[in-house]
């Protein structure tokens, strides 16, 4: 079945684009001009990824934001915010409340279609790695029902926290580097990319570890990356 995908934008022009780029490349794709629109597909359809414009007419994308994550069905999607702001603060603040990726207007809508292609190519990798459950210590990650526990605490991941988590547990002990697993993510390297990973990992921490102040799941490897555990 084709991926569904939701566009919420409300430059008519952009969301044309970015739609017909999508479809070229056989995804099937929908479109809302606005917050309310978006909240009424996100209700009764089902997408696999949303394109989110962080500036909307009504409600804010990071309203919407916030929503996608409160909810348990929604939990899964993927969601690419798509913005004028140039300031790292605006980015970092939407990565914080749950988006996994931004792009930074005005962008090639070919750059779109890459990653979105990276995103559900890497999906399905995960889906196929030969460990159904990988497990460390007090941490358990069923990969293919992608549920995630800590000492038997379900918690809600992204999907972006998941993939650094399933990244990590796959190698315990060995140290990654910001570059590795950004091109392990997108298929490409990407130098702005380096800030996201850091605010997703602090997010992770946030919620698997006892105290993210002193971590000891996922540890900094300082002037390399990241590892999860002590070194093999």
């Amino acid at each position: 079945m084709k991926k569904q995908i939701l566009i919420v934008e409300d430059d008519w022009e952009i969301a044309r684009v970015v739609r017909a780029y999508l479809e070229q490349a056989d995804f099937q794709v929908q479109v809302a001009h606005n917050g309310q629109a978006a909240l009424a597909l996100l209700g009764h359809e089902a997408f696999d990824l949303v394109i989110l414009d962080l500036m909307l007419p009504d409600k804010d994308g990071l309203d919407i934001t916030r929503h996608i994550r409160s909810q348990a069905r929604l939990a899964h999607l993927y969601i690419m915010m798509l913005t004028a702001r140039v300031e790292d603060a605006d980015k970092i603040l939407g990565l914080e409340i749950g988006a996994d990726d931004y792009v930074t207007k005005p962008f090639n809508p070919r750059e779109i279609v890459a990653r979105v292609r990276a995103v559900f190519r890497r999906q399905q990798e995960e889906n196929q790695h030969d460990a159904d459950v990988l497990r460390y210590e007090g941490l358990v990650v069923d990969v293919l029902r992608r549920v995630v526990a800590v000492d038997g605490r379900v918690v809600d991941l992204t999907p972006m926290e998941f993939y650094l988590l399933v990244t990590l547990l796959q190698r315990p002990g060995i140290p990654f580097t910001r570059n590795d697993l950004i091109e392990k993510r997108s298929g490409y390297d990407y130098d702005s990319l380096e800030r996201t990973l850091d605010s997703h990992i602090r997010n992770l921490r946030k919620k698997i570890e006892p105290d993210p102040r002193n971590p000891i799941y996922i540890q900094t490897v300082y002037g390399v990356g990241y590892r999860l555990g002590q070194p093999e």
